[in-house]
């Protein structure tokens, strides 16, 4: 039967796989039949050895004692430890882009490995806005005979605009994800104030009835709609600042919060052209808000279909337009002049 040496000198690694041990054949024996049926298909195949592995064999053991990658550990390391180095190998090649798409904002460098131990909130708190505002914009078109200013749906502005919101926004924060945790919680907020405007119980609208007994006339009033006006253009300058901000992610961020200030900055006129009695044109801004928003919700329904894609690794993905490469960040600036000084 053929002899086979170890020859510890001739091993050599190659990138991250596992460290090979070669065994080589001495050319002065030939092969023989015998050798050929003796060889057991049991073996580890990473070992092109054919010798005869046995339960009787006295061969030392070389699966046990070889060196395991890193990435891939041997079949004897603890499940709990294989697991958490294949996270730490998966967390290291994540793509700016991939990023980008799964939290909605730039990639940053945390400490922890938070971003390996719990699921991503991102699409929990995208959900929360798209099933406010997607009905919400319908109501504001008027389909089907809707209307009345959202009311109908101000228990979506509660429990799923403004709760999943905020908790998506909380979880971004523990996360490191500073933009999304602003930009959810913020968001969060303002569904709560228009759940509890519309709520009769808060007297928001009541409070400018000319009838106390008749709080819901109130909401009609010119006060209520000039002083609520107010409240939709701020929100439209914080849309305007996430605008920009959304210049170092992707496309489709972008669309969302072109889609977002063109809303409120429209719906601003609607209540206002209200409050001095043009109602035609109030109604007409009224309907090109929704429409403004209905677009937003569209660019948002398509990055959270993204995001669910790659959640459960599917086999095709969907772009989103990235662009972080067209603005250089600050802090890669500050490397180039320290490495190259004037």
């Amino acid at each position: 039967m053929s002899t086979f040496y170890l020859c510890s000198k001739n091993h050599s690694i190659v990138g991250q796989m596992d460290t090979y041990l070669a065994f080589h054949r001495d050319n002065r024996h030939r092969k023989t039949e015998e050798h050929e049926k003796n060889f057991n298909p049991a073996f580890n195949p990473s070992f092109p050895s054919r010798h005869n592995v046995s339960e009787e064999s006295t061969r030392p053991n070389y699966v046990n004692n070889s060196p395991t990658s890193p990435y891939h550990p041997g079949r004897d390391a603890p499940s709990d430890e294989a697991i958490n180095k294949i996270r730490t190998a998966n967390s290291v090649t994540i793509s700016p882009e991939l990023f980008e798409k799964i939290y909605l904002n730039p990639q940053n460098a945390v400490k922890g490995e938070l971003r390996n131990t719990f699921a991503n909130p991102t699409p929990l708190a995208l959900l929360g806005f798209l099933l406010s505002l997607s009905p919400l914009s319908c109501e504001l078109m008027g389909w089907r005979g809707a209307g009345g200013d959202g009311v109908a749906t101000v228990g979506a502005y509660y429990f799923i605009g403004g709760f999943l919101m905020s908790l998506g926004g909380i979880l971004e924060f523990f996360l490191g994800n500073t933009f999304s945790f602003v930009v959810f919680c913020s968001f969060g907020g303002f569904w709560f104030t228009l759940g509890s405007t519309l709520t009769p119980s808060f007297n928001a609208y009541g409070f400018y009835a000319a009838d106390p007994n008749q709080p819901a006339q109130g909401i009609n009033s010119p006060g209520f709609h000039a002083s609520f006006g107010f409240f939709l253009l701020f929100m439209g300058l914080l849309s305007l600042i996430y605008l920009i901000c959304a210049l170092r992610t992707n496309l489709v961020f972008v669309a969302i919060f072109l889609g977002l200030l063109l809303t409120f900055v429209v719906l601003t006129g609607a209540y206002w052209h209200s409050a001095l009695g043009h109602k035609q044109m109030a109604e007409r801004l009224q309907v090109a808000a929704g429409a403004f928003g209905f677009l937003a919700t569209l660019a948002g329904w398509w990055i959270f279909f993204a995001q669910m894609l790659a959640s459960v690794d599917f086999p095709f993905q969907i772009p989103v337009g990235d662009i972080s490469h067209l603005i250089t960040p600050l802090s890669e600036r500050t490397k180039q002049k320290e490495r190259y000084p004037a």
